[in-house]
């Protein structure tokens, strides 16, 4: 079987490009032939809010990729559409996060599916975007379009691809492991990496900063009285994609500047696990959300988490089990971390999320793509008939 990859991938940087480029190894573990086309350009500079969309890491091993797609170019849709028609690959599977890259990826899969050969299926992140535009639904509506078949990560986003197409299969698969960054740390080890005191405990907020993603709200859960005097730090690490100044405000505000610890920028692949092991909480207390990258990252780790109850966190993390799940208001956080820390829940979560994790493998992913391409197949044979 051939199956061609169209989405993030190296150079680029991200969960996005780390995850195709993770179930692209999956499927070549599993002896089909697999490449991925990535972009020439991917976004244009002035609508791209951080330092870089680049990696400066070396390129995997054994993927194929190549750089052909060019975002804004409809003359290259054509001619990578065109391409990859007559390659006839057995599935185009194309990534789908984002309403921008819509006329895009739904002209090169409309080509491609020409051949009356090609399946095409879209593994969907995001049916409708966190922070929403005009027009978002007319252009995932020209995107949905186009396609024969979708993986989802979440329920959330099986409903909402129902509500644009439901005459194709979809199957439903949790976000698997990011399983890419290495073995945990000793907490004594990462803390020294990171210069940080091992006497205090730590609350992780990771990943890029967006509005959607809550840290202010976060800020105000930690400025909260009931947690002062509890040698208690905040890590926040990753890169600024909207006004620092806010937030660097909120936390001067909170009385708690010298508790709130900033690495503002984007996080290689090779820091991550650092992070992630000095953690005694990961804390996600996003606004809006469908599933998230650091959720498995830290089931990678055996990290206890904090999410908050919207979109498919809630689907992912057992309340009271493997860590919280509340409402994305400041006082429900900090009765979370309050109870965290006063009924020493680290180690029996730590243990649930050890045993929840197996649930997450990348075999179910590639399984879920397989049953989608076969399901197309018949469906195809009946029409046929």
């Amino acid at each position: 079987m051939k199956i061609t990859f169209l989405g993030p991938a190296y150079p680029y940087r991200g969960g996005l490009a780390t995850f195709n480029e993770r179930l692209a190894r999956q499927f070549t573990l599993e002896c089909k032939d697999v490449d991925i086309r990535t972009f020439t350009l991917q976004y244009p500079g002035f609508l791209f809010p951080g330092k870089t969309q680049f990696t400066d890491g070396p390129a995997p091993e054994g993927i194929k990729i190549k750089r052909e797609l060019n975002s804004i170019n409809p003359f290259n849709w054509l001619i990578t559409g065109f391409r990859l028609r007559k390659e006839k690959a057995d599935i185009l599977l194309v990534r789908y996060w984002l309403p921008f890259m819509a006329p895009c990826l739904g002209t090169v899969a409309r080509i491609v599916k020409s051949n009356k050969y090609t399946v095409i299926i879209s593994v969907v992140d995001n049916v409708y975007p966190h922070e929403k535009h005009f027009g978002d639904y007319f252009l995932t509506k020209f995107f949905m379009k186009s396609i024969d078949g979708a993986a989802v990560l979440s329920d959330v986003v099986q409903n909402d691809v129902a509500g644009f197409r439901n005459d194709i299969p979809v199957c439903v698969t949790p976000h698997p492991l990011f399983d890419t960054y290495g073995k945990k740390l000793t907490r004594n080890e990462a803390l020294s990496a990171l210069k940080l005191d091992p006497d205090s405990s730590y609350l992780l907020f990771f990943g890029i900063i967006r509005n959607y993603k809550g840290l202010d709200i976060l800020i105000e859960a930690f400025s909260d009285e009931r947690l002062r005097g509890r040698n208690l730090k905040l890590i926040v690490a990753g890169e600024f994609y909207e006004n620092e100044d806010h937030y660097r405000n909120l936390a001067k505000e909170s009385g708690r500047e010298k508790d709130i610890i900033f690495y503002d920028h984007f996080i290689s692949d090779s820091d991550v696990r650092t992070f992630f092991s000095a953690a005694d909480l990961v804390v996600q207390p996003y606004k809006s959300a469908t599933q998230s990258g650091v959720t498995q990252i830290a089931f990678h780790f055996d990290k206890p988490m904090l999410v908050t109850d919207v979109g498919g966190l809630k689907e992912i993390v057992p309340h009271e089990k493997c860590g919280y799940v509340v409402q994305p208001q400041p006082g429900a956080i900090t009765d979370a971390i309050i109870d965290f820390f006063e009924n020493d829940r680290k180690n029996a979560f730590s243990e649930c999320v050890r045993k929840e994790k197996e649930k997450f493998s990348w075999n179910k992913m590639t399984d879920a793509v397989t049953e989608i391409f076969y399901k197309c197949l018949l469906k195809q044979l009946i029409k046929a008939l």
